[in-house]
């Protein structure tokens, strides 16, 4: 039966609280899993020095698997931290004038996203043909693209998406990039259902993008989340992010949760990018 205790100020004090129930319930000498990325060292000696006589078990693997799969509740949060990133993007997109600077549209955005019950955690906007998606004084102007990404937490849940704006309206060769964009992602999306591999999914995204005019520039990317950014299943090594895509040969099961990606790096258009974040489903 999970014991949960919302008591603690730092480290050190929730460990005691971990060793004190432990021992209550006598399982001082047990096999304790433990997460070694998420348990700081100072709560790790403190444990390991008050229960000599446990085990420390590298448990990563199996709750990483816990997580993989989400309860209908933790569903609702990450839909709702989708949708009200979302919103937030859509109304900061909208209160943008031409002269507007990046740092101001992401404060803008921030405010949008506090507003809405978001713990607001960053923002990557880029304006014009730039691909530099760091704040700066660089300002909006007549015609220019703005790649607007963003993520935050709701409840302790992550949303992360990316959606793209311009200051007027789109010519045709814009919409024609941003439509090779969409082609991939909905590559992807059709592929996402309980059963299917992981790696099937990447592959057939990937494959859409290869026959893509703008192959050359564009990179797809997919990958878990949850209570992490980037969490199981990992469906790609290496891709940008540093780990093993374990569950590229496994089935993808009702109730992850998955963010999709797709980035162009346009030599002149700038940078045109789509993420979306989708629920497996049983079909």
């Amino acid at each position: 039966t999970p014991t949960l205790h919302a008591a603690c100020w730092g480290t050190l004090d929730a460990a005691n609280l971990a060793v004190e129930h432990l021992q209550k319930i006598g399982k001082a000498g047990a096999r304790i899993g433990i997460e070694p990325g998420f348990l700081p060292s100072d709560a790790y000696t403190l444990i390991r020095n008050a229960l000599p006589d446990a085990r420390l078990i590298d448990a990563t693997d199996m709750l990483e698997r816990m997580r993989a799969i989400k309860t209908d509740a933790e569903l609702e949060k990450l839909s709702r931290a989708s949708e009200l990133i979302t919103d937030s993007m859509l109304a900061t997109i909208a209160w943008a004038r031409e002269g507007t600077t990046k740092g101001e549209i992401i404060e803008q955005l921030r405010r949008e996203e506090t507003n809405r019950g978001i713990h607001f955690e960053y923002c990557l906007l880029t304006l014009g043909s730039s691909h530099n998606r760091a704040a700066s004084p660089q300002a909006w102007k007549k015609g220019e693209v703005l790649s607007i990404d963003s993520g935050g937490n709701f409840h302790g849940y992550i949303g992360d998406l990316c959606r793209m704006g311009i200051l007027g309206e789109p010519d045709a060769e814009l919409e024609d990039l941003l439509a090779e964009v969409e082609t991939v992602q909905q590559a992807a999306f059709s592929k996402v259902k309980a059963g299917t591999l992981g790696g099937d999914m990447i592959s057939h995204a990937e494959g859409v993008l290869k026959a893509s005019k703008v192959a050359p520039y564009t990179d797809f990317f997919a990958h878990g989340m949850g209570l992490i950014t980037h969490e199981a299943p990992f469906l790609m090594t290496n891709h940008p992010v540093t780990y093993e895509g374990t569950y590229a040969a496994k089935p993808l099961e009702k109730n992850m949760v998955l963010s999709v990606e797709t980035t162009m790096l346009h030599p002149t258009r700038g940078f045109i990018k789509l993420e979306d974040t989708l629920a497996v489903t049983e079909g």
